[in-house]
């Protein structure tokens, strides 16, 4: 896809954005008391898996339950709606052209002073402010944003809990109210995938194919790959002069000179990258 491609996908999702984040519901409903999504995570109901291959709505139930979690620890999202709709055209965009386009994908930017991304499965993925502000083009976005989308489409997160054999056997997996060894069972298996979400990360073999997959992604979208490695760089630079780096992306990543190195090589597979879009004007005057 050359990089006038990127123009005419923007402006598909400007056409279709609004519906579709109005559609999405379930964070928009967390702060109705009554509503279901609000009971399910106040213990009324829970899910639990017993299959090698979940259905997707188990999937993203798992993945709207470690949202939960997640704005718990960060922060809640930015009520800047400009920045919340202009990151959701940028990483629908990049769904698109993943390998994995066919479900629904959230965007949400949180207002936090910790450097960090993170994907739940079903396709629920955060951006910290404080990462927002690392940022220095749409590209750089598009190729954050790439790399969480590559976690939820190779199911990073599901394939970490399966060999931690959270789920056994074979079944149907469904969302449903639950009690007794069942709710525990699933409530153990969300807790320990928090800690790996939010505190251990993934394992380093999942990071670098996620970095892998975003700078496919993100070319194949019409943007420059080299957007992800220019943010690592950065990211490298701040790690120096950072005093805490709990719960940030230095804590849940691999080394930074790793994953730099590797983005290097990957790139000699993008002869033209010079061509392709950066935009760091469209990104300055949407994201500040």
């Amino acid at each position: 896809m050359n990089a006038k491609r990127i123009l005419t996908v923007l402006i598909l999702c400007c056409l279709v954005a609004l519906p579709a984040l109005a559609a999405a519901g379930f964070l928009d409903n967390l702060l109705d008391p009554n509503s279901k999504e609000r009971k399910m995570f106040s213990g009324a109901q829970s899910v639990l898996s017993s299959s090698q291959q979940m259905d997707y709505k188990s999937e993203r139930t798992i993945g709207e339950r470690l949202a939960v979690e997640g704005l718990r620890r960060y922060g809640m999202p930015t009520t800047n709606q400009k920045l919340q709709h202009y990151v959701n055209l940028v990483g629908m965009s990049v769904a698109m052209n993943s390998p994995r386009p066919d479900i629904p994908y959230r965007f949400v930017v949180v207002e936090s002073p910790v450097q960090n991304a993170f994907a739940c499965p079903g396709g629920i993925i955060f951006v910290t402010s404080a990462l927002v502000h690392t940022i220095q083009s749409e590209t750089q976005l598009a190729g954050i944003l790439a790399h969480e989308v590559g976690h939820v489409a190779l199911r990073h997160a599901l394939k970490s809990i399966q060999r931690a054999q959270f789920f056994s056997g074979v079944g149907q997996i469904t969302a449903a109210t639950m009690k007794g060894d069942k709710g525990a069972q699933f409530e153990s298996m969300i807790g320990d995938l928090q800690n790996v979400l939010f505190d251990k990360g993934l394992d380093q073999n999942m990071e670098y194919e996620a970095d892998a997959s975003a700078m496919e992604t993100a070319y194949r979208t019409g943007y420059n790959p080299a957007g992800l490695m220019e943010v690592l760089q950065e990211l490298k630079r701040i790690e120096a002069s950072s005093p805490d780096k709990k719960g940030s992306w230095f804590s849940t990543h691999p080394p930074l000179n790793s994953r730099i190195a590797k983005n290097q090589a990957q790139m000699k597979q993008y002869p033209d990258a010079a061509k392709l879009a950066v935009l760091a004007d469209r990104f300055k005057s949407q994201a500040r």
